[in-house]
């Protein structure tokens, strides 16, 4: 420190009288203020020292509220912070000398010659303040303002608080004994920092550090004397002091150029001439605005992250019991946390999405990424603008809200749209959830290669109403049909993935049983947030849940790229997590919010799942044959092994799209958030290029890494059986022929030449060897095959067909 204040030297002695003075002045002006004729009795003043004497000697510990900061995962850049005071502890080499200066010239100008109280200042100001007069005197030194803020901070409720702070004698005199045993404890130059580092400068800000950075945008070490001397002025009364407004402008003025410069002057701290340089600095009429929370990200493509990671906060036990207890934890904690958000992915995320949908668009293009093996949270990225100003937002486009006058939620929202919570329970997203069948059958020993005969229209076991649009005629039976119409013949798990099949999908769920369907998607994180669906799911409901494989139930798109990401994770599920790491104040690393992975299903299943959802984004299967893709562009963009699937819902309300390599899973949804019963057809060539061009861009300087096979081959091939020769057996022996060797054989409806008689068997599709339980199509002969035509040589006499055997 300096040498232009210099300390007084104390010896034990001065100590001792200054201890014991202290004691009796405290005592004669605290029983003065009460009993002003006995105020100078001496057994008033034994008993004022004897309460002196009783006060504790040491404060509580306490922890003064810090700022919490909130960077990206290149733990460089900041994208938001969280405070309930904006503070920001400094140590005092960097902090100004002119700050210190000022602060002494301002606030204590004995400082350096005290032992924490001024004395006669003390006695002046109690016995004034004890009167009627309505001009109070503060007398407070530096180390007990220190103390007062401190005795506030370390309350545990709020009579302390009030206690603390009240403008009382008692007070006063419990600041007396603590500043003199601060003054034991601390060096001067402690005292100083903590000063500094506690005290309110006005506009939210608290200490130093908060007050450079609102007041002038900069570092405590940067400010200049003027600025420094302002700062210092503030202190006093920072409502009255505030020269943002006109009165507080001219009286701040006033303060720091007449009594606070000329303060460092005649301390020797600056010359005279810098002092009438410093009166002529700028005053701020404006202060820099401080951002606070998700609503002030740096930018604001990064507000749907912050969002999520606020939330995942709020929900942490680890952070207190309530939520109460967690945000104030948050707000005045001072952690330092390193987030999983991908700046340069969001951003290109962003950009694709704003080459396809504008952000006043009604409808909501949403995509998440996370990483598989983690669960790390890379993306959340939408056509809107994170902001809690609707007032520009046009009526919601959900006819009863609009009627109610609802605003929508475009361009300006911070609903969890992707990531789900509060009011956002999910949307159907199709087809993507076909992949927990999928899974659900493998688990149960049906292999890649088991095949069903699927129809136009299946008829189910599931009940439904009557009066269901998708009843099967006259009954309460479900008949679900395939997307268009159509789609009828023998498929397997690859071409019925590939090629979105309804009806192979639920006879195989209905084998399956749909229980257990929703156990699997249960494993791989899917929450049912909506009451109508959490029921549907539940024991006792979800057996009959059959329209959950075709995507009935609200999912969001992070739900769904993080099920996905489990597959390419080798079927261990981690919790979503946006955190990389959490250092507290004290430079602690904790754990949490570190992956946390379980095993969702056998690692040859997750594999062969995938391999199956090569067909659908145009890849290669390794243990089979794709036909058909509903997302052919994908790997040709994406240029990597890539799986996935597309989804879409009745009358074309939602389109989804997820697809993944090994690195990297996105999950796109096109939805109207606002009324999900609208009448509008959203259209994959909005949602399918935002996604795979996005993963294209995280792919792009990664390498290629091709997914593994299963080991396990009975789950790619299952028990292969020798089909029976059953050409030209009648239909009925052929079909219990099949039957007893273990296939499920299906009559075609057409007829084929063959050399068999008319009726019969013409053979079989496949033949040689298939799955046990798969399916054997009997073809059905025309009686025609190779026989020459009537007339000629060896023909038979033409008539009437020979009667099948």
């Amino acid at each position: 420190m300096s040498s232009w204040f210099r300390r007084r030297d104390h010896n034990i002695f001065f100590n001792v009288f200054a201890l014991l003075t202290c004691g009796l002045v405290a005592g004669v002006v605290v029983a003065a203020a009460a009993f002003p004729v006995a105020a100078v009795s001496g057994l008033t003043a034994k008993a004022g020292g004897d309460a002196f004497a009783s006060l504790p000697g040491e404060l509580k510990d306490f922890a003064s509220p810090q700022i919490t900061r909130v960077y990206a995962s290149d733990n460089k850049t900041q994208i938001a912070q969280f405070y309930d005071e904006f503070r920001s502890d400094v140590p005092l080499k960097d902090i100004s000398p002119h700050m210190v200066a000022a602060m002494i010239a301002a606030e204590d100008r004995d400082f350096y010659n005290h032992n924490g109280v001024d004395l006669k200042g003390v006695a002046r100001a109690v016995v004034n303040n004890s009167g009627k007069s309505d001009s109070k005197q503060g007398a407070s030194t530096i180390t007990m303002q220190w103390v007062r803020m401190s005795l506030a901070y370390s309350a545990t409720s709020p009579t302390e608080v009030v206690k603390a702070t009240e403008d009382t004698n008692k007070r006063k005199v419990t600041e007396i004994k603590y500043a003199m045993q601060v003054e034991k404890k601390f060096s001067k130059d402690e005292i100083l920092e903590r000063y500094l580092n506690m005290a309110p400068f006005g506009k939210a800000t608290y200490g130093i550090f908060a007050a450079g950075k609102v007041y002038f945008n900069k570092k405590p070490k940067d400010l200049t004397i003027g600025q420094a001397a302002l700062l210092a002025a503030v202190v006093r009364a920072p409502s009255f002091y505030d020269p943002t407004t006109k009165n507080g402008y001219d009286e701040i003025r006033q303060r720091r150029n007449n009594y606070v410069i000329p303060g460092m002057v005649e301390a020797g701290a600056i010359t005279a001439a810098q002092g009438e340089a410093a009166k002529k600095e700028a005053i701020p009429r404006k202060v820099q605005p401080v951002g606070n929370g998700c609503v002030s990200v740096a930018n604001n493509t990064w507000g749907f992250f912050c969002d999520f990671f606020y939330r995942w906060w709020m929900e942490r036990p680890e952070f207190g019991a309530t939520e109460f207890d967690r945000e104030r934890r948050l707000k005045s904690g001072g952690y330092r946390i390193t987030t999983t958000i991908d700046l340069k992915a969001t951003g290109q995320a962003r950009d694709r999405i704003a080459q396809l949908i504008k952000e006043k668009n009604k409808n909501a293009l949403l995509l998440a990424a996370v990483e598989p093996r983690t669960g790390k949270v890379k993306v959340l990225a939408a056509n809107r603008k994170y902001s809690l100003d609707n007032s520009k937002n046009p009526l919601s486009s959900d006819p009863a809200k609009r009627r109610q006058k609802v605003k929508s939620s475009y361009p300006n929202t911070v609903n969890p749209l992707l990531s789900g919570g509060g009011d956002i329970t999910g949307y159907q997203a199709g087809s993507v959830m076909k992949i927990f069948t999928l899974i659900a059958a493998l688990e149960k020993g049906y292999p890649l290669h088991y095949t069903i005969k699927a129809e136009k229209v299946f008829r189910s076991k599931y009940i439904v109403e009557r009066s269901s649009d998708s009843a099967c005629a006259g009954t309460h039976f479900w008949c679900p049909q395939n997307s268009g119409g159509g789609g009828e013949g023998v498929y397997n798990m690859w071409t019925g993935f590939g090629s979105s099949i309804n009806t192979y999908f639920v006879p195989l769920e209905e084998r399956v049983g749909a229980d257990k369907v929703v156990d699997v998607a249960k494993r791989f994180g899917i929450k049912f947030r909506d009451p109508s669906d959490a029921k549907l799911a539940s024991p006792g409901y979800s057996h009959q849940w059959g329209a959950f494989t075709l995507g009935v139930s609200a999912t969001t798109p992070l739900d769904m790229a993080n099920a996905y990401a489990t597959l390419a994770a080798d079927g261990m599920y981690c919790e979503p997590t946006p955190i990389e790491q959490i250092t507290t104040r004290d430079n602690e690393k904790l754990d949490i919010g570190k992956p946390h992975c379980v095993r969702a299903t056998s690692v040859d299943v997750a594999r062969a799942a995938v391999d199956a959802a090569r067909c659908p984004v145009g890849d290669r299967a390794r243990t089979g044959s794709c036909q058909g893709a509903t997302a052919r562009a994908v790997r040709g963009t994406v240029d990597r092994p890539v799986f996935g699937k597309t989804g879409t819902t009745d009358r074309d309300r939602t389109a989804s799209l997820i697809a993944g390599t090994t690195s990297l899973v996105v999950a796109g949804y096109l939805v109207n958030p606002d009324y999900q019963a609208h009448k509008d057809r959203l259209r994959h060539d909005q949602v399918n290029p935002a996604v795979y061009r996005t993963l294209a861009d995280y792919m792009e300087d990664r390498p290629y890494v091709q997914f593994k096979r299963p080991e396990n081959r009975k789950l790619v091939y299952g028990d292969q059986r020798r089909i029976p020769n059953v050409e030209c057996d009648s239909l009925r022996s052929a079909r219990n022929r099949l039957e007893n060797a273990g296939f499920y054989p299906v009559i075609s409806s057409t007829e084929v030449d063959s050399e068999c008689p008319a009726g019969t068997a013409a053979g079989t599709d496949p033949s040689g060897r298939t799955v046990k339980n798969g399916v054997v199509v009997i073809n059905v002969s025309n009686g025609k095959g190779a026989e020459p035509p009537p007339g000629t040589p060896g023909a038979p006499p033409s008539g009437p067909p020979t009667p099948p055997r």
